[in-house]
């Protein structure tokens, strides 16, 4: 007895494995699947101007990453005692101007590198609303809690979509461009409006995928809204998944984009992990010292040293 309909995800026929660098952007399925992939140690960068909702500020934060740009003092707005940046989430602030962009300036760098040699980037798309600048015109990352009246909201249209990001595919034809559509619902709008906006993202997203061969799609919010439908899957707020559908998605990504022949790393990695996870209290005890012996062997069968990286 089945009380599902399983939604049939076509495997990629070039896939994900351990000599491949990839970047994800966007919203917090980027950061949830992301963090699934880094915990498995491939070599990934994710968000690094935090996490991204809306399109064009995706598109934006990957023309940066593009140029390795710097920023400058004139980019920051100050907040209270705090700096900060409407390209970057809060997390990235600091309490002077010279810190913000001495840190911030050193993880564009590294994102930017990372970025030129990724042949994977996955791009989550949350919401076709974008909030606007009054004073530049700009879209912004974050508003930073900042008065309502200082910027326009709006929405964009499928064709403003598709040309935010159609532009930086075709200047990278050799990079594969997996997207999403976050199953995370944004819910200011409504049940209807949540929709509306989906759905400009998964009609923008079947264009890109007519026009480029090189773009793909992964469903996580099909999987959400049909498989898992079942309020169970959902975190307290009602909105997030919960950890188990995020697990779920992970398996069904995994079957979608990793090549199979990582999966033997991929257990010896999480097996690693756990016995982290787990790790005698006392460093000067025998358990400890025979905790050392593990994992020095399971270290040297994966081929790293995870040590420097738990």
């Amino acid at each position: 007895m089945k009380f599902a309909t399983k939604i049939g995800i076509e495997p990629l026929e070039k896939r994900v494995d351990y000599s491949h660098k990839l970047l994800f952007m966007g919203s917090c399925f980027a950061a949830e699947i992301g963090a699934k992939l880094k915990t498995m140690r491939f070599d990934i960068m994710v968000n690094p101007f935090g996490v991204l909702y809306n399109p064009s500020s995706i598109a934006l934060s990957l023309d940066r990453l593009e140029i390795s740009r710097p920023f400058e003092a004139e980019e920051l707005i100050k907040s209270g005692d705090i700096y900060k940046s409407f390209m970057h989430g809060s997390e990235f602030a600091a309490m002077s101007e010279e810190d913000f962009l001495c840190r911030n300036n050193a993880i564009l760098t590294a994102a930017s590198a990372h970025f030129r040699e990724s042949g994977w980037i996955s791009v989550s798309l949350g919401t076709s609303w974008v909030y606007r600048e009054m004073s530049s015109g700009k879209v912004v990352s974050n508003c930073h809690k900042l008065p309502s009246s200082c910027f326009r909201r709006e929405i964009l249209s499928v064709d403003e979509i598709v040309a935010s990001l159609s532009s930086i595919i075709e200047r990278y034809p050799e990079k594969d461009w997996i997207f999403t559509v976050s199953p995370i619902r944004h819910w200011k709008d409504g049940a209807h409006g949540n929709q509306l906006s989906k759905a400009r993202l998964l009609l923008a997203i079947e264009c890109l995928l007519d026009r480029y061969g090189n773009v793909h799609y992964f469903p996580a919010y099909e999987l959400m809204m049909d498989e898992l439908r079942d309020y169970r899957f959902y975190a307290e707020d009602m909105l997030h998944p919960s950890s188990l559908a995020i697990e779920y998605i992970w398996e069904r990504f995994k079957e979608f984009a990793i090549d199979s022949g990582c999966n033997s790393r991929m257990q010896k990695i999480a097996a690693l992990n756990l016995m982290y996870n787990h790790r005698p209290i006392f460093s000067e005890s025998k358990e400890y010292r025979q905790f050392l012996e593990k994992i020095g062997k399971l270290e040297k069968e994966i081929g790293i040293d995870t040590r420097s990286k738990l």
